[in-house]
């Protein structure tokens, strides 16, 4: 079982480009390891419903101006700052069934 978390397009894409370290939340989670970034199935743009990348959730922290390149967005009240590191593509992407917030997700990933 992996842990998983779907982002709207574009930035699912963004993470696994590596142009976006950052994640915003308005929630935060005592989880700290892989996550698989799913992009999700609204709004529909391609690619949609897939596990794109693995990232490493390092750290939560409340959001800060600073995050904001990182996180591809402006400040906003109640943000957190979700930081991803060690960035590993899933090639091809695989297609998932997505749910809210961190979910479980099993599905064989072979990454090298």
């Amino acid at each position: 079982m992996w842990k998983a978390i779907s982002l709207k397009q574009p930035w699912a894409d963004l993470v696994c480009e590596g142009k976006k370290t950052v994640e915003t939340r308005k929630w935060k989670t005592n989880y700290r390891g892989n996550l698989i970034i799913c992009s999700s199935k609204k709004p529909n743009i391609y690619p949609n419903g897939y596990a794109l990348c693995m990232v490493e959730l390092y750290d939560i922290k409340p959001m800060k101006m600073i995050d904001e390149k990182d996180a591809c967005i402006k400040l906003y009240p109640g943000a957190y700052s979700w930081f991803l590191r060690n960035l590993r593509k899933i090639d091809p992407p695989i297609p998932i069934k997505e749910s809210l917030g961190i979910f479980e997700l099993e599905i064989p990933i072979l990454l090298g």
